[in-house]
């Protein structure tokens, strides 16, 4: 059974139970910090400072474009779970490219070609060959983990990579921008604008969360206001019907997979290159966020913007138990705390989840079938 069908099976005295357990735990950490009121006043200063706003929005950019791509691959009709491998070989390919030629632009290029081309592979293996989508997924998620980091040991000597460059915020961009008026009235606007509490982090963030937030407008564009939007949402619900008005449906699915492989490969050169370094141990840098990616979108229900929200709830919650740990708030272990994000997503999808798959979705279909 998928996660969406799981989430959906919860009966409604399951829900009840769950909600029990988590109002519970809230009433236990309430009556535990009850007594220890400056501690409440800590966590909840950490929440509300710059800091926290900027990382969770630095964390959101890699997970919402992947979720981004997931949505168009899965609404065509194929379950792409190697949205982390995707991820992976990007995160690698914008390090590599950009230790080349000395510009991050060219780098987030090279991200996207490399996971452009993996997602291509797991198009053709999918659709011409009919293979499982769930195992090939995994086998992409499997080959980008044992690739990249292989790659990066062949081409730097280590698992670690460094690019030697990192996206500028956006007010240096555009003070480099070479246009008057942007250079100097915009770029004193913004510095203004970013010394306002919390929300300051808005105006000096990466140029890859300005992208983000784009993206997911666009997105939500496409799905809904284009031909080729509705294309892709026919493949995934109703293919014989979309084969029946002559539009190829295995050209859709194919360009709905290589779309989510560029907007995957966006998000992994971004979380690279963000950092300037590719980060290959263990499960790389990248970390799971794929499939924490598959999760809000699923929260979503394949909504660009509920997949946007669900992914800043995430992030959010990822920043705060960074901050925590930071600033040694909490007298529990650390390993404790890194779970706060984790457990929390699964409780919402939980008690809120109601995903709907799109009807053919993981099914295969060739033009003419019955």
């Amino acid at each position: 059974m998928s996660v969406a069908g799981a989430v959906d099976g919860l009966g409604t005295r399951a829900r009840i139970a769950a909600a029990t357990v988590v109002v519970a735990a809230l009433a236990a950490v309430g009556i535990a910090l009850a007594g220890h009121a400056d501690v409440l006043v800590a966590v909840i200063a950490l929440l509300f400072q710059k800091s926290t706003l900027a990382a969770a929005l630095r964390l959101s950019v890699p997970i919402a474009f992947a979720a981004l791509g997931g949505i168009f691959a899965e609404k065509s009709g194929v379950i792409n779970i190697g949205l982390e491998g995707l991820l992976i070989v990007s995160a690698f390919g914008g390090v590599y490219v950009t230790s080349i030629t000395g510009s991050v632009w060219l780098g987030l290029l090279g991200g996207v070609i490399a996971s452009s081309l993996l997602a291509l592979l797991f198009a053709i293996v999918c659709i011409e060959f009919r293979a499982d989508q769930i195992i090939a997924g995994l086998a992409i998620w499997l080959i980008a983990l044992g690739l990249a980091p292989f790659a990066s040991t062949v081409v730097f000597g280590s698992t670690n990579a460094s690019a030697g460059a990192t996206f500028p915020a956006i007010d240096r961009l555009l003070a480099n921008s070479g246009v008057p008026v942007v250079s100097t009235t915009v770029v004193a606007g913004l510095e203004a604008l970013a010394g306002i509490p919390f929300l300051g982090a808005l105006f000096e963030a990466s140029p890859m969360v300005y992208l983000m937030f784009v993206a997911v407008a666009a997105s939500w564009w496409t799905l809904n206001r284009t031909s080729f939007g509705r294309w892709v949402r026919a493949s995934g619900e109703n293919p014989r019907a979309l084969d029946t008005a002559g539009v190829d449906v295995s050209r859709v699915r194919y360009a709905a997979v290589v779309l989510s492989g560029v907007l995957a490969g966006v998000g992994g050169a971004a979380l690279s290159l963000s950092l300037g370094q590719f980060v290959g141990n263990g499960p790389t840098m990248v970390n799971g966020k794929g499939f924490i990616a598959i999760v809000t979108y699923l929260l979503g229900n394949y909504n660009p913007i509920g997949a946007m929200l669900s992914t800043l709830l995430f992030a959010g919650l990822d920043a705060l138990q960074l901050s925590l740990q930071g600033q040694n708030v909490l007298a529990i272990p650390r390993p404790l705390v890194r779970t706060i994000p984790y457990v929390s997503v699964i409780v919402v999808l939980a008690l809120f989840g109601r995903t709907r798959l799109p009807e053919a979705a993981g099914e295969h279909y060739e033009s003419g079938e019955e």
